[in-house]
């Protein structure tokens, strides 16, 4: 997956502790949530599982979707997962990254 701005929801399982971020080089933070390498609130509540993914055009869109995001009620979120997600699979393996 080539570099791209992009705003990611993992979670640690259905309905389960979630948590949005934003990169450019979205192949290379799963790894890094994957395997425990970031510290903080991911790592801790486990959450490694891809629920939703949005991409864009510029960094500073991504920035600014992912503190909407943020700042959105809890079941908003899930909503927002579930329009596209409703199983909460894994969407990581469909993108072609290795767990």
């Amino acid at each position: 997956m080539a570099k791209q701005p992009c705003v990611y929801i993992i979670a640690s399982g259905r309905r389960g502790y979630i948590y949005i971020g934003v990169t450019s080089n979205f192949a290379q933070r799963m790894w890094q949530h994957r395997t425990g390498a970031l510290e903080g609130f991911a790592k801790v509540r486990n959450c490694k599982r891809l629920v939703g993914i949005e991409m864009f055009e510029s960094m500073y869109d991504a920035i600014s979707r992912e503190k909407q995001l943020k700042n959105w009620h809890r079941e908003w979120k899930i909503n927002l997962v579930e329009e596209e997600n409703p199983e909460w699979i894994d969407l990581s393996l469909e993108l072609g990254l290795r767990e």
